[in-house]
């Protein structure tokens, strides 16, 4: 084990060049910053787990709220599942008194409100997804938000 320091720093300088995945902005309560690639393919991104959910589904993969930022476009709210969305489902976000709507492709919905959305979470303590589920089922996802305007402003001056 003590050789694994040393080592280590050898092969930093190599992965630091090879390295083209994600960069980390940092960690801001719940949430997570960080970005991806640079110039004008530049995307910077915060996001969040859910913290409960109201059922457990089957092999459901990782539920996640995400917020991006690309030069070409800001305040992009996605929402990932963790299940293929059935036809004509309906996905709502409430924070607070807040409704944001958002519409679906296989397993992430968007919204169209994003500047709205992104208000909402800087006022609010907790998000509550509300989706259609399988079968006819309703599924509900909390997060928290607590560090959501340091993730933001992490992401915002990466990505200006």
């Amino acid at each position: 084990m003590k050789f694994a320091f040393p080592i280590l720093l050898l092969l930093a300088p190599t992965a630091a060049l090879a390295a083209s995945g994600p960069q980390s902005l940092g960690t801001f309560g719940d949430w997570t910053a960080a970005s991806y690639g640079a110039g004008a393919d530049k995307a910077c991104y915060a996001f969040t787990t859910a913290k409960s959910s109201s059922l457990a589904l089957p092999k459901r993969g990782e539920v996640l709220l995400t917020v991006t930022q690309r030069k070409s476009a800001s305040d992009e709210v996605t929402l990932a599942a963790g299940y293929l969305y059935p036809k004509s489902p309906t996905v709502t976000l409430t924070i607070g008194t807040s409704v944001i709507d958002f519409y679906t492709a296989g397993e992430t919905a968007f919204t169209t409100s994003g500047a709205a959305a992104i208000r909402a979470f800087q006022a609010g303590a907790t998000a509550l997804a509300k989706s259609s589920g399988p079968k006819g089922t309703t599924i509900e996802d909390n997060f928290s938000l607590t560090g959501f305007s340091g993730a933001y402003g992490a992401i915002k001056k990466s990505c200006s």
